[in-house]
Formats: C-alpha cells, structure tokens, sequence
C-alpha cells in the first residue's frame, strides 16, 4: 500500500475529513461492521487482548482510562490500533467529549505506518454500527419503540444510526440523570427526524419498560436495572456494559457478546458472573458474528428476551477506518505527512 516505498507517507485525516468522506452518516459504518463480523466469524484477523492504562488505579472512576486496542483483520488484510481515551468529567468540569481517540493504519507488507486519523468519530459511530447491526438479526421485526439510557455524544450516534436505519420507528423514550442532557438530544432527534416522537422520561424505569430495543449510554460504575423492568420480546444493546443487574444476564432468553475473550474480563458484569461460577461459555448463546453468517440462530419469535453485551473490538475500528482510508486517497481528501 506504499506509494513511494523511498519516501514513506502518511495521510492524516482529521474529523472534518472524516465527515467529508461520509463519516458522520450510518451507511459506512454498517457494512464496515458486517464484514467485521463475517470476518471474526471466520477467525480470519488477530487481535490480542487490549490492555487497559488506568493511572490512578483502583481509586480511579471505571470510565477514566486509555486503552490500546490492536487488530489485524483480512488477508493480506491491513493492521491498525485505536488509542482512545476516556475521562468522566470531561463535558462537565472540561467542556469536552468523554473519550478521545486516534487511529493508525500500517502496511501489512512493511508494517509501515500508512495512516493516522481522527478516532473518536469512528469509535462512536462503529459502537452504533453494532447497535444497527445486531438489530437486525436479534430485534423483533417492525419494531417501533426505542427507549435509550444516557444522552451523551455516544447515544446521540446510536439513535441518529437508527433512525437512519430503520424508518419504521416511531418513538424513542429517554432518559439522563441530567434533563438538560436529555432535552437537548430531544431537539437534535426532533430537527434530524420530525416524523419521530420522543419522550423525555422521569425515571429510568419508566423509559426501559417502554422500550422494544434499549440502549444503555452511560457511565455507570455499578448495576442499576432489574430483570422486572424489561418487556417480553425486548433487545437490549448494553453498550455501556454495567447497566444492567445480573439477573438480566442468568434470565435472558439469550445472551451474546461480540466477543468472549473480551467480555469475560476487566470485572465486568459477565466476569463478576463467570468468577462466581454462575455463567460460562457453554451458557453464552453465541458470538455476534456466529448469528451474522447463519451459523447460530438470532431471534427465533416474539417473545425472546435478548442481551447483547457489546466490549468492543478492535478489529471493528481497524474495518472502518481502512473503508475511510480508501475512500480518501480515491478522493484526495487528507493532508500527506512525510515520515522523514
């Protein structure tokens, strides 16, 4: 992939970039994820365990931290890794976005670094990229009714790729321990998509009882939603992991993660269970990208309650920003750095 094999180049790609080449519309990102998932399916990548960096410890918030996050995917393929970081009080003691992130790309066949952009962007909209995806296989058909919990940058990317996604919905139901937080993702919905109802709801209970798919976007260090509170036929996204108690996790239809090895650690819910010896892999219904390629059944009626616990994986970042990648050098789009 090196054009000049004397001169080594990379090409960086800000936000802006980004956004120009389509990165701040669903489309990309979900047939970045889908091939992802075929490709996890298939073991066709590597990905080794992505190590947390938390510099005040224990003692720090559960959001507060950096993570290295490196993936192969395909053959020949490309390789890549996500430095993102996260703190807490970032919009409200900072006025910034919770987590920031940047992307490198290398060169499988000089491992040459061939790119860096912009990541937050891409770290977003692939985690709804997830949402969207396993929507399709695991929410039941038609649905109409959204309850989402937690009203940052995060579920702002989750709804908006719904929406984009599925033109039958017709009512989202939310919630932030802040209403200022969640009126303001009311308006932004209402501009985007006027022909769907929103509800700014007083209580978590009440928007998750309303809800056919829930999302959780928040960043809760401990559970908080009962087993009680989710309605026969629902799909639950748990995108922000500790949401939910663990009787959700034992009394699901089914439970599903993106990927095992990732989920079963950092005392995540799923691991706090495995640790008590009350779950295992042999309890987990499947890997999502087992249910993407046919190989195990996602929703089979109406009924089924249905848990996506959603770590994160790197090869998802590493999909789309090559899709980005591409899409900018048939565009010219980017600003050529030299690496000497």
């Amino acid at each position: 992939m090196l054009t000049n094999v004397e001169k080594p180049e990379i090409l960086y790609l800000s936000k802006k970039d980004i956004l120009e080449l389509g990165g701040g519309h669903s489309d990309l990102y979900v047939n970045a994820i889908h091939r992802a998932f075929e490709l996890h399916a298939e073991g066709n990548f590597v990905q080794p365990l992505k190590p947390y960096l938390r510099s005040r410890g224990k003692d720090g918030h559960i959001a507060d931290r950096i993570i290295a996050m490196p993936a192969h995917i395909g053959h020949p393929g490309i390789s890549g890794i996500k430095w993102v970081g996260s703190k807490h009080d970032n919009p409200r003691r900072r006025g910034l976005e919770r987590a920031s992130a940047l992307i490198i790309l290398n060169d499988p066949e000089t491992n040459y670094p061939i790119a860096i952009m912009e990541g937050s962007l891409i770290s977003g909209m692939r985690t709804a990229a997830v949402t969207v995806v396993a929507s399709r296989f695991l929410a039941k058909p038609g649905f109409k009714q959204i309850s989402c919990i937690g009203c940052g940058v995060i579920a702002r990317m989750q709804l908006f790729s719904m929406i984009e996604q599925f033109p039958q919905i017709e009512t989202i139901h939310l919630f932030d321990l802040s209403p200022a937080a969640a009126d303001q993702l009311s308006q932004a919905i209402r501009e985007k998509a006027p022909h769907v109802r929103v509800k700014c709801c007083q209580s978590v209970e009440e928007a998750v009882k309303q809800g056919e798919v829930v999302i959780t976007c928040t960043v809760a260090e401990q559970p908080y939603i009962p087993f009680d509170w989710i309605q026969e036929g629902t799909f639950i996204s748990n995108v922000s992991i500790m949401d939910f108690h663990k009787e959700v996790f034992l009394k699901a239809d089914k439970v599903i993660v993106d990927d095992w090895e990732q989920s079963n650690r950092e005392k995540k819910v799923i691991h706090q269970l495995v640790l008590e010896g009350k779950f295992s892999r042999e309890q987990l219904h499947a890997e999502l990208g087992e249910i993407v390629t046919g190989q195990k059944p996602g929703r089979e009626n109406d009924q089924e309650i249905i848990l996506l616990n959603p770590m994160g994986m790197a090869i998802e970042d590493i999909a789309c920003a090559e899709k980005i990648y591409h899409e900018a050098l048939k565009k010219g789009i980017g600003t050529k750095l030299s690496l000497y």
